[in-house]
């Protein structure tokens, strides 16, 4: 059975950058994406808003840092994790996210200039969104919880 998924959306928050010990990047972003669809009975317009959290890594990372922002039209795709921690209450949660191993701009609405970005370039912020985005790296072994804590299964923490 296949863990993929595919979602087209609009970022909810800016970025946020962190780095596990080992000097990898982890991105944080939220992505809302909306479904309309006319009512079967009324035949009026009816809107739904799913929100994801939204995990990359490593150059793709760095990548989304530096090209997106809230508001950017981005097409993402990924796997859903799910990871667990318990609090310093003692209490355990659980939370659902997407590992992107594909982010790019959606050109629905929008256009963009796509910029290879080479390895140790300084990176600028692009003024559509995802214009300097490209492919990371293998993303099955990443088991880092982003609040810096780490689960059973993990043995890395992110820091600062």
């Amino acid at each position: 059975m296949s863990n993929a998924v595919a979602l087209a959306g609009n970022v909810t928050r800016d970025p946020e950058i962190r780095y596990t010990r080992e000097g990898q990047a982890a991105v944080t972003l939220g992505l809302a994406v909306n479904r309309r669809w006319r009512g079967h009975e009324s035949q009026e317009w009816e809107e739904s808003t799913s929100f994801f959290d939204i995990v990359c890594w490593r150059d793709m990372a760095e990548n989304a840092m530096s090209s997106l922002a809230r508001g950017s039209r981005i097409i993402v795709i990924g796997r859903l994790e799910q990871r667990s921690w318990e609090t310093e209450e003692g209490e355990r949660r659980v939370k659902i996210e997407v590992v992107a191993e594909e982010i790019g701009p959606s050109l629905r609405w929008a256009t963009a200039d796509i910029v290879k970005a080479r390895a140790n370039e300084s990176r600028s912020p692009g003024g559509l969104g995802a214009q300097d985005v490209q492919g990371g790296g293998a993303f099955g072994d990443d088991n880092v919880d982003l609040d810096g804590t780490t689960s059973e299964a993990d043995s890395t923490e992110l820091v600062g």
